[in-house]
Protein backbone atom coordinates (compact mmCIF):
# COMPACT_ATOMS: atom_id res chain seq x y z
CA UNK A 1 0.00 0.00 0.00
CA UNK A 2 1.27 3.69 -0.71
CA UNK A 3 2.18 5.96 1.97
CA UNK A 4 -1.00 8.25 0.45
CA UNK A 5 -3.23 5.48 0.65
CA UNK A 6 -2.00 4.72 4.31
CA UNK A 7 -2.64 8.67 5.03
CA UNK A 8 -6.12 8.87 3.53
CA UNK A 9 -6.85 5.61 5.46
CA UNK A 10 -5.53 7.14 8.94
CA UNK A 11 -7.11 10.47 8.07
CA UNK A 12 -10.97 9.02 7.96
CA UNK A 13 -9.62 6.60 11.65
CA UNK A 14 -8.51 10.06 13.10
CA UNK A 15 -11.74 11.54 11.80
CA UNK A 16 -14.13 8.96 13.04
CA UNK A 17 -12.01 8.98 16.17
CA UNK A 18 -12.18 12.79 16.56
CA UNK A 19 -8.10 13.03 17.41
CA UNK A 20 -7.81 16.74 16.53
CA UNK A 21 -4.09 16.62 17.30
CA UNK A 22 -3.25 13.53 14.93
CA UNK A 23 -5.89 14.72 12.32
CA UNK A 24 -3.75 17.88 12.18
CA UNK A 25 -0.23 15.92 11.49
CA UNK A 26 -1.78 13.48 8.85
CA UNK A 27 -3.17 16.57 7.36
CA UNK A 28 0.16 17.99 7.27
CA UNK A 29 1.58 14.94 5.51
CA UNK A 30 -1.20 15.17 3.16
CA UNK A 31 -0.73 18.17 1.85
CA UNK A 32 2.95 17.89 1.48
CA UNK A 33 2.19 14.75 -1.03
CA UNK A 34 -0.09 16.82 -3.04
CA UNK A 35 1.95 19.50 -3.16
CA UNK A 36 4.64 17.45 -4.14
CA UNK A 37 2.11 15.39 -6.64
CA UNK A 38 1.11 18.53 -8.42
CA UNK A 39 4.69 20.85 -8.31
CA UNK A 40 6.86 18.26 -10.06
CA UNK A 41 6.21 15.61 -13.28
CA UNK A 42 5.00 12.96 -11.46
CA UNK A 43 4.02 10.20 -13.98
CA UNK A 44 1.25 7.78 -13.46
CA UNK A 45 0.39 9.92 -10.71
CA UNK A 46 2.19 8.00 -7.80
CA UNK A 47 5.17 9.40 -6.10
CA UNK A 48 8.26 7.59 -5.99
CA UNK A 49 9.13 6.17 -2.98
CA UNK A 50 12.25 7.76 -2.36
CA UNK A 51 11.09 11.00 -2.62
CA UNK A 52 7.87 9.91 -0.21
CA UNK A 53 10.72 9.26 2.33
CA UNK A 54 12.60 12.76 1.71
CA UNK A 55 9.49 14.58 2.47
CA UNK A 56 8.33 12.47 5.39
CA UNK A 57 11.88 12.66 6.83
CA UNK A 58 11.94 16.48 6.01
CA UNK A 59 8.22 17.03 7.86
CA UNK A 60 10.03 15.15 11.04
CA UNK A 61 12.68 17.31 11.18
CA UNK A 62 11.19 20.73 10.48
CA UNK A 63 9.23 19.65 13.74
CA UNK A 64 12.18 18.66 15.75
CA UNK A 65 13.90 21.89 14.63
CA UNK A 66 10.66 24.33 15.93
CA UNK A 67 10.15 21.95 19.09
CA UNK A 68 13.57 22.86 19.95
CA UNK A 69 12.67 26.42 19.32
CA UNK A 70 10.00 26.68 21.43
CA UNK A 71 12.05 25.04 24.00
CA UNK A 72 15.06 27.83 23.77
CA UNK A 73 12.00 29.99 24.22
CA UNK A 74 10.01 28.48 27.06
CA UNK A 75 6.88 27.30 25.09
CA UNK A 76 6.53 24.00 26.51
CA UNK A 77 3.04 23.99 25.32
CA UNK A 78 4.18 24.58 21.28
CA UNK A 79 7.34 22.12 21.65
CA UNK A 80 5.18 19.45 23.68
CA UNK A 81 2.94 19.93 20.46
CA UNK A 82 5.44 19.63 17.65
CA UNK A 83 7.17 16.93 19.34
CA UNK A 84 4.12 15.11 18.91
CA UNK A 85 3.31 15.79 15.63
CA UNK A 86 7.13 14.55 15.23
CA UNK A 87 5.93 11.41 16.67
CA UNK A 88 2.90 10.67 14.33
CA UNK A 89 4.52 11.68 11.25
CA UNK A 90 8.12 9.39 12.03
CA UNK A 91 5.43 6.08 12.32
CA UNK A 92 5.27 6.72 8.38
CA UNK A 93 9.33 5.99 8.27
CA UNK A 94 10.89 2.73 7.70
CA UNK A 95 12.50 1.56 11.20
CA UNK A 96 16.13 3.44 11.72
CA UNK A 97 19.12 1.95 12.12
CA UNK A 98 21.02 1.84 15.47
CA UNK A 99 24.68 3.77 15.67
CA UNK A 100 26.35 -0.05 15.70
CA UNK A 101 24.66 -0.81 12.30
CA UNK A 102 25.13 2.39 11.05
CA UNK A 103 28.96 2.11 11.97
CA UNK A 104 29.32 -1.09 10.62
CA UNK A 105 27.44 -0.25 7.22
CA UNK A 106 30.19 2.58 7.10
CA UNK A 107 32.39 0.56 7.71
CA UNK A 108 31.62 -1.62 4.89
CA UNK A 109 31.22 1.71 2.69
CA UNK A 110 34.90 2.30 3.85
CA UNK A 111 36.45 -0.06 2.81
CA UNK A 112 34.53 -0.26 -0.37
CA UNK A 113 35.58 2.66 -1.92
CA UNK A 114 39.06 2.18 -0.53
CA UNK A 115 38.37 5.83 1.54
CA UNK A 116 41.45 7.12 3.95
CA UNK A 117 41.24 10.30 4.52
CA UNK A 118 38.61 13.13 5.42
CA UNK A 119 39.29 14.23 1.93
CA UNK A 120 37.17 11.12 1.01
CA UNK A 121 33.83 12.26 3.31
CA UNK A 122 32.14 13.00 0.18
CA UNK A 123 32.18 9.80 -1.63
CA UNK A 124 31.48 7.59 1.04
CA UNK A 125 28.49 9.89 2.46
CA UNK A 126 26.96 10.15 -1.04
CA UNK A 127 27.60 6.05 -0.75
CA UNK A 128 25.58 5.84 3.00
CA UNK A 129 22.92 8.54 1.96
CA UNK A 130 21.95 6.06 -1.01
CA UNK A 131 21.94 2.42 1.38
CA UNK A 132 20.78 4.14 3.96
CA UNK A 133 18.04 6.39 2.69
CA UNK A 134 15.26 6.91 5.55
CA UNK A 135 16.84 4.39 7.84
CA UNK A 136 19.68 7.03 9.57
CA UNK A 137 19.88 10.58 10.63
CA UNK A 138 22.33 12.10 8.16
CA UNK A 139 23.78 14.13 10.66
CA UNK A 140 24.73 11.30 12.64
CA UNK A 141 25.99 9.49 9.64
CA UNK A 142 28.87 12.45 9.27
CA UNK A 143 29.47 12.32 12.66
CA UNK A 144 30.62 8.75 12.35
CA UNK A 145 32.06 9.18 9.19
CA UNK A 146 34.10 11.81 10.42
CA UNK A 147 35.08 10.05 13.41
CA UNK A 148 36.14 6.90 11.12
CA UNK A 149 37.93 8.56 8.56
CA UNK A 150 39.90 10.90 11.53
Amino acid sequence: MSLEKKINNDLKEAMLAKDRRKLEALRAIKAALLLEKTGTDVSGSEIPETIELKLVQKLVKQRRDSAALYRKQNRADLAGEEEYQAGIIEKYLPEQLSEEEIEQKLKEIIAETGASSIKDMGRVMGMAAKQMAGKADNKIVAAMVKKLLA
